[in-house]
């Protein structure tokens, strides 16, 4: 993977704050909008710029749409998403969004797929 495609999609807030959510597993599109409070179209714009950039896969899971990171991580993206955990941790805004996050999973029905539910887990609509 390309250092400088790494860092084209590392160079905007929103990207920032949907990779700090997916490097504690698998989200849904109206997961992130509840999270970060932004409407559907930018979230989306955003996760299909990372996408088509190999920072983000996603499946479909019957109505859900779940993006996670890469099971395997070229070494330039693991790095600099390792170093992204460690400079966000410090960030009140990040933390922020960490806390609705927990909120939001805590919150989720037994219609949201496993792999979103608990992290770790294998989707299973």
């Amino acid at each position: 993977m390309d250092l400088v495609r790494i860092y084209q999609c590392l160079c905007d807030r929103t990207r920032l704050r949907l990779l700090n959510l997916l490097l504690h597993g698998p989200l849904c599109v109206c997961h992130f909008q509840a999270i970060l409070r932004e409407p559907q179209v930018k979230i989306s714009k955003h996760l299909g710029y990372l996408r088509r950039n190999g920072l983000v896969e996603a499946e479909r899971q019957s109505n859900w749409m779940i993006y996670r990171l890469p099971a395997k991580q070229a070494p330039g993206l693991k790095a600099n998403l390792a170093c992204l955990q460690d400079c966000l941790r410090e960030d009140r805004g990040f933390r922020e969004d960490l806390e609705r996050l927990r909120k939001v999973r805590g919150g989720l029905g037994a219609d949201c797929p496993t792999c979103v539910r608990k992290p770790g887990a294998v989707c299973a609509g």
